[in-house]
């Protein structure tokens, strides 16, 4: 006979299903042209207050700059956060390791100042996460190569092994840190049938198996105390006490292996849908999702590049804004914004929320073109072409606004931005349509403008919800602005002033869910404060 179960016997932790909650959200930062955009730059400000800063796909073929005190840090594998000494930086399944790669630039930024003192004990990587060898990098050069001589061009591809051991991941062949850590005897095994696969494929291909396993046993014991079971630890964090979760997206929306310019695209996806597989967490704790827009169009490599300049322009915007690659040292490919691909991206996206870099490079010209519509064969088309060939032959319709010929370096808020500069900011937030935004300067950096809902419709939204404390805004200044809203569940409700910041945070009768909402206004406002 069988005993029947009873909810009693099956209400063990091991057994129960996790409690469903929302818990805490992330706030994701994503680019929305073909990288290049200042996400870097963006998300070292955004992670002066952060927990925590995760990279979700890529590998070493990211690059971003970062500047602290005069010194400028370059990142390619880890997550620029982790600049913030108070910061915990987590490397996601969905990103691909290189080892030697990432404990180089650790040790070179390391080395540089004291910012990333102490970074072995603030760094997880999850077990799931693919390891990059350096015969893929080989692979990727000769595939380049291959390409070239076949074709008569290549992918510009940064030759750092993306697409290969992407390649390994999807064919299932691949090798993850979880296999390092276990048994190396086998890991060994699986590495030299990997190896001969490539070297059956690509006979000139030269790899020295003995002496890549040898380095990496001697990575084992120092990467272990950096290992954890990434869906669990991802788990914890969203569930446990109160934290700010940062996402650092690399690459950007152009470039997604699905959505992006394909086939000069790279290997992962990179727009919102990989921050849920690549950190192995459920779509209902993403939050905020910053798309990051630089005030003109670069792009590295070839590809169709409808809005690009190759005159003069071109050139005045590669010069003035320094447009070389972080990873490649190429210079970008530069042309006018071009808002049609902004609004694919946002469309893919659901940006809540836009931050505007380098509009100071436009300061000097006279007047300034913005890409509105693509035309095929005389006809206007509503969507961004998937065929490249249909891309190559688009026509650009522009609309010509006013430049300011002024230097907006000493702007504070866009209140003083000069006007036409301003029309230039509400130009691109009317014709993108992320709803409810407006620009304003993002935390004190000047050439970095962030958008976010008026105050005013946030709190109309908050007292809509069901038991909701009661908060008057009526004391707030118009100009004030909206940046951030993320939610928190912390059970308490306060507000405090510091610096340029308000931050109210208020609790839900009902549901006991707390919300926090962040705001940036200038100048200093010494009205009294009250819930």
């Amino acid at each position: 006979c069988f005993k029947q179960s009873s909810a009693k016997d099956n209400d063990s932790p091991a057994t129960r299903a996790p409690r469903p909650a929302v818990g805490n959200r992330v706030t994701v930062v994503l680019g929305a042209q073909w990288g290049d955009e200042g996400k870097g730059k963006v998300v070292d400000l955004l992670a002066q207050d952060a927990d925590m800063v995760c990279r979700c796909q890529g590998g070493n073929n990211a690059g971003h700059t970062v500047v602290v005190d005069s010194v400028e840090y370059d990142f390619h594998l880890l997550p620029s956060g982790i600049i913030n000494p108070k910061v915990t930086a987590f490397i996601g399944n969905g990103v691909v390791i290189h080892l030697p790669g990432l404990f180089e630039e650790a040790e070179k930024n390391e080395r540089k100042g004291k910012s990333l003192k102490g970074w072995e004990q603030r760094l997880i990587i999850s077990d799931r996460a693919h390891i990059v060898f350096d015969f893929h990098q080989a692979v990727d050069g000769v595939q380049e190569q291959q390409r070239q001589e076949q074709a008569g061009k290549n992918l510009g591809t940064t030759k750092k092994g993306i697409g290969p051991v992407y390649s390994a991941k999807a064919a299932r062949s691949g090798l993850r840190i979880c296999d390092l850590l276990a048994d190396f005897t086998q890991f060994s095994e699986r590495y030299k049938v990997l190896a001969q696969q490539y070297k059956s494929m690509y006979p000139t291909l030269e790899i020295d198996i003995e002496g890549e396993l040898v380095k990496l046993k001697d990575y084992v014991e120092r990467i272990k105390p950096m290992v954890r079971d990434g869906v669990h630890y991802m788990y914890e964090a969203l569930h446990g006490p109160p934290k700010k979760i940062l996402v650092e997206g690399a690459n950007a929306a152009l470039l997604d292996i699905d959505f992006g310019t394909y086939p000069f695209v790279t290997s992962s996806n990179c727009t919102v849908g990989g921050v849920c597989t690549g950190l192995g967490m459920p779509p209902q704790n993403v939050g905020e999702v910053y798309g990051v827009v630089k005030a003109y169009t670069t792009r590295v490599g070839i590809g169709a590049f409808p809005s690009e300049q190759s005159n003069e322009i071109g050139e005045l915007l590669q010069t003035r804004g320094k447009e070389v690659g972080v990873t490649t040292g190429r210079k970008r490919r530069c042309g006018w914004l071009d808002l049609v691909l902004i609004r694919y991206a946002h469309m893919i996206n659901g940006f809540t929320a836009l931050a505007l870099t380098k509009l100071d490079i436009l300061d000097v010209l006279p007047e300034i073109k913005v890409g509105v519509a693509y035309k095929v064969d005389n006809q206007t088309i509503p969507h961004f072409p998937a065929n490249q060939e249909v891309l190559q032959r688009v026509e650009v319709q522009y609309e010509t606004l006013p430049g300011w010929n002024s230097d907006t370096s000493a702007a504070r808020s866009f209140e003083e931005l000069p006007e036409n500069a301003q029309k230039y900011v509400r130009f691109v937030e009317e014709h993108v349509g992320v709803p409810g935004t407006i620009f304003n300067y993002l935390l004190f950096d000047l050439n970095c403008l962030g958008t976010g809902g008026w105050h005013a419709e946030v709190s109309t939204v908050a007292s809509q919800q069901e038991g909701l404390l009661s908060v008057s805004w009526d004391w707030l200044p118009a100009p004030t602005r909206l940046l951030t809203t993320s939610g928190i569940d912390n059970g308490w409700m306060d507000g405090w002033m510091f610096g340029h910041c308000i931050v109210l945070s208020m609790m839900c009768q009902s549901c006991l869910f707390s919300y926090r909402l962040s705001i940036y206004f200038f100048p200093m406002f010494q009205q009294q404060f009250k819930l």
